[in-house]
């Protein structure tokens, strides 16, 4: 019995990319913190910048506080996230001064 492809795997392949920093297609190995959060931005070349939201206990008033992480990552171009779409972000080495995040893919 012949198994069939998975759709994701048939999706990557598809639309490849000749981008040396790509997890998926290029040489860059991730490590580390895996991230998910919503692209707040996309008007850096193959950079995006992704917000996470999570809320702080505050103790002495009972409560709690709302806060946003804002972290710049790499968009491959098999990716390609835009504005809105929610990815998930993973650790690598540094790309730039202030990118140290790549997107390994977009969640539905």
């Amino acid at each position: 019995m012949e198994e069939k492809p998975k759709k994701k795997a048939a999706k990557k392949e598809a639309k490849g990319c000749n981008d040396v920093n790509c997890p998926i297609h290029g040489s860059l190995s991730t490590r580390g913190a895996v991230l998910e959060g919503d692209v707040a931005s996309d008007k850096m070349d193959k950079t995006v910048v992704v917000q996470s939201d999570y809320k702080i206990r505050l103790n002495k008033y009972e409560r709690y506080r709302s806060s946003k992480s804002r972290i710049p990552a790499h968009n491959p171009p098999c990716i390609d996230a835009k504005v809105g779409d929610r990815v998930r972000i993973r650790e690598c080495r540094k790309l730039s001064r202030t990118v140290s995040f790549v997107v390994t893919e977009k969640l539905d």
